[in-house]
């Protein structure tokens, strides 16, 4: 039986021996024989149906990691996690996530990548201000940036995000990666984790307008910036303090994860954010930035040397492995994550550079 992931299996009418008794109502049977069909409904029930694991109730998990809060700018914080892939053991704390407070609440930039993540996350807060969550911007709908958002939409905020994030949330694709998830990354990821689609939208019938959110007195200018490392890439920009929040556009201090990215497209969307000027730059995964535009182009330049190397051994059609292999990498494998991503990046944009047109 297929039921959706938030609901248990054995809390469905019909489900298992007792479940399957319940659908016999004003029936007589003799007492000898409703002891038969108890005990082949059990037998039956424990022959095709294998035990489940105990599932701990996600509001009853308590984060472990040590998250703490760094200072950005006025009234700007952040916190940074680990630069590694997710697992159980690292609780899934592996991108930033940073916040403003406003005269009249708080904007809060990704949700992190599990519920008690963002219940620590919301704590910090608490201890900075008082003040409710008005809005919490999604920078784009990787797993490690929105498992959190059921906090903070149970907390009263409002979340904004691209319609492209509003279409991969409806997908089977984030269904399906949400059960891995739950499987791999329990009990920080569990069955009361769900997928939690924004309240307001950018992008609606393709419109590339940036949405202007108020708080109080503040304004935070809300850009779409994708596709580039994702379709519904977001930034945000904090025009009185300079502080960018770049989303995964921009990765510090380890290597960036281009999966199936337009890795062309990307490079544009890190010139456009230089545009903006920022002062500060909060990345997606690694330190604070106070040197925004070295470290962009630190970015730009490793997405522009596969684009470089990889196109130019798809064009002379050869072997991707042979490709790979010629490729001096040094100046990019000290960062962390090297060994466990480069080759699937370049792997991708070589498929990639088969089929751009030039």
């Amino acid at each position: 039986m297929q039921t959706s992931p938030d609901i248990p299996t054995e809390s469905l009418p019909g489900a298992g021996a007792q479940g399957w008794l319940s659908g016999w109502v004003s029936v007589r049977v003799s007492t000898p024989l409703v002891a038969l069909l108890l005990m082949l409904a059990a037998a039956q029930g424990s022959a095709q149906t294998p035990p489940e694991p105990p599932t701990i109730p996600a509001s009853t998990v308590v984060s472990t990691v040590a998250m703490v809060l760094e200072p950005v700018a006025e009234g700007t914080w952040f916190v940074q996690g680990a630069s590694a892939m997710g697992s159980a053991a690292n609780q899934n704390f592996i991108s930033n996530a940073g916040f403003v407070v406003a005269d009249g609440g708080v904007l809060v930039v990704d949700a992190l990548g599990s519920p008690p993540l963002a219940r620590q996350l919301l704590a910090l807060i608490r201890q900075v201000t008082p003040l409710p969550v008005r809005f919490v911007v999604v920078t784009h709908c990787h797993a490690d940036h929105i498992y959190g958002l059921q906090v903070f939409r149970d907390a009263g905020a409002q979340i904004v995000g691209h319609a492209a994030c509003r279409d991969y949330l409806a997908s089977d694709a984030a269904r399906q990666r949400l059960a891995i998830s739950r499987e791999q990354l329990f009990p920080w990821v569990d069955g009361q984790t769900r997928l939690v689609s924004p309240d307001l939208w950018l992008g609606d019938g393709g419109q590339d307008d940036d949405l202007l959110l108020r708080i109080g007195q503040r304004e935070f200018r809300v850009r779409h910036a994708g596709p580039s490392h994702t379709a519904e890439d977001l930034v945000v920009h904090d025009a009185r303090t300079g502080v960018l929040f770049a989303g995964d556009i921009v990765f510090r201090g380890r290597l960036p994860f281009v999966g199936q990215a337009d890795s062309r497209r990307w490079i544009t969307a890190i010139d456009r954010m230089q545009d903006l000027q920022p002062r500060v730059l909060v990345t997606g995964h690694g330190p604070l930035s106070h040197q925004p535009a070295q470290d962009m182009q630190q970015t730009r330049d490793y997405l522009a040397y596969l684009r470089q190397t990889m196109g130019e051994a798809a064009r002379k059609l050869e072997p991707f492995d042979e490709a790979y292999a010629r490729t001096d990498w040094s100046r990019f494998a000290q960062l962390p994550l090297f060994a466990a991503a480069n080759r699937m990046n370049a792997y991708n944009t070589y498929l990639l550079m088969e089929h751009e047109a030039p």
